[in-house]
């Protein structure tokens, strides 16, 4: 398997960890819920760390776009799909052009 390979599975890996990280979040309450605040706290510096491991082979500006977009995006699409959060056409416009704004960041790296 190709290095480059490797480091993009390691950044989805990141993004799972931060996506588990913000869930465990939602049941902190307010970091006061010890182990959802564990969790949480475990999985935002497993992403980090896995994050930094893919930097060796995927350009830092791509890199974090990913992340940040994806995890984004996967965030507002489980809080529509399971915690009832409000759904507008903003709202889906405006996980579209993350989407649409990664895609075209990827194009243009070599």
């Amino acid at each position: 398997m190709s290095p480059l390979l490797v480091a993009w599975l390691i950044l989805i890996a990141s993004i799972l960890f931060e996506v588990f990280g913000m869930l465990f979040l939602k049941y902190s309450n307010g970091f006061t819920n010890l182990l959802p605040t564990a969790g949480g706290v475990s999985c935002f510096i497993t992403s980090i760390w896995l994050m930094s491991i893919s930097l060796k082979h995927i350009e830092m500006g791509i890199a974090y776009a990913v992340w940040a977009a994806v995890s984004t995006a996967i965030v507002a699409i489980l809080g529509i799909a399971f915690y009832a959060e409000s759904i507008s056409s903003f709202k889906v416009t405006g996980v579209t052009l993350i989407v649409i704004g990664v895609v075209l960041l990827n194009l243009t790296t070599k």
